[in-house]
């Protein structure tokens, strides 16, 4: 990448200068807000008045990403580079505390407001971020709506029973990574009825497991996400093809939970819980009846 030329970098420093010498109210509502961030991209969509939010990622129209994708396409669009976000002069920068840390450090040098969202890892905590959300928007109300909504969704989903047995499920992704304890993907699991194999490990985050540990766990369900096909075969997904692999499924499909509904957490997060507990369901009405 080319450093800019002097006239560049003086050009953006008396624009700035500009900037700070009108600042909004305090208490006034932002209003053209940059997201540089999916999960931001999509708390802000769902949350933002008509008119506040002016760009989101590019990965907000990603059909595989995003749950958005068909709103993403009413706001301009960023690849998360301090250059292009400058140039749209936002009062209100939102990014993730893993966004492209380079453009977040230039943003925040030139005198802009950057709100960094961490990932959630529970659902106490999609709450918080919500809420948070709201209070920096100026959109409180929209905020608990929210709220109320993602609690009534995990609510139509009933908990089993102190003294019912929950099923083993092992989550294996691409590269052979599981999750275990402190990761929302778990919470996801056990909210629906079932037992995560990584945390009975005794596995924390996200962390690869060999295949044979988990064949020789005989899990009851084993968990996917989205595949990312190729033109070419993808040692990624190479061990989803092994005999063994094969053997535990007994010819049933993967259960496939796509990554949009659980890498970020919001409302629709409780749609991955939907998911796992009719695949819950599905294996009690497999087993036979004992006499």
């Amino acid at each position: 990448m080319t450093r800019p030329s002097t006239a560049t970098t003086a050009l953006i420093g008396t624009v700035a200068l500009l900037l700070a010498s009108f600042p909004l109210r305090a208490d006034a509502p932002p209003r053209r807000i940059v997201s540089m961030n999916l999960c931001t991209d999509q708390m802000a969509m769902l949350m933002a008045a008509p008119g506040q939010l002016h760009s989101v990622s590019h990965l907000a129209r990603d059909p595989k990403s995003s749950v958005l994708p068909d709103e993403a396409r009413r706001f301009a669009v960023n690849h998360g580079l301090a250059e292009e976000i400058f140039m749209m002069q936002p009062d209100l920068v939102l990014a993730g505390t893993f966004t492209s840390r380079a453009s977040v450090a230039m943003l925040k040098r030139l005198g802009f407001r950057v709100e960094q969202f961490p990932p959630a890892y529970s659902f106490d905590e999609i709450r918080e971020q919500i809420r948070r959300m709201g209070d920096l928007l100026g959109r409180t109300e929209r905020a608990e709506e929210l709220v109320a909504e993602l609690d009534r969704r995990i609510a139509a989903t009933p908990e089993p029973g102190e003294s019912t047995r929950r099923p083993l499920a092992a989550l294996h992704f691409a590269n052979s990574y599981t999750v275990g304890s402190g990761t929302l993907s778990s919470e996801v699991v056990s909210r629906a009825g079932l037992e995560n194999l990584g945390t009975r490990l005794g596995l924390s985050g996200t962390i690869r497991l060999p295949l044979e540990i988990l064949v020789v766990s005989t899990p009851d369900l084993i968990v996917g996400g989205t595949r990312y096909e190729s033109s070419a075969p993808a040692l990624a997904y190479q061990t989803f093809e092994h005999p063994a692999l094969s053997a535990v499924l007994q010819g049933r499909p993967m259960t496939a939970v796509p990554d949009k509904y659980w890498v970020c957490g919001a409302p629709f997060t409780a749609e991955a819980v939907r998911i796992l507990a009719d695949a819950a369901a599905q294996l009690s009405l497999r087993k036979p009846v004992t006499p």
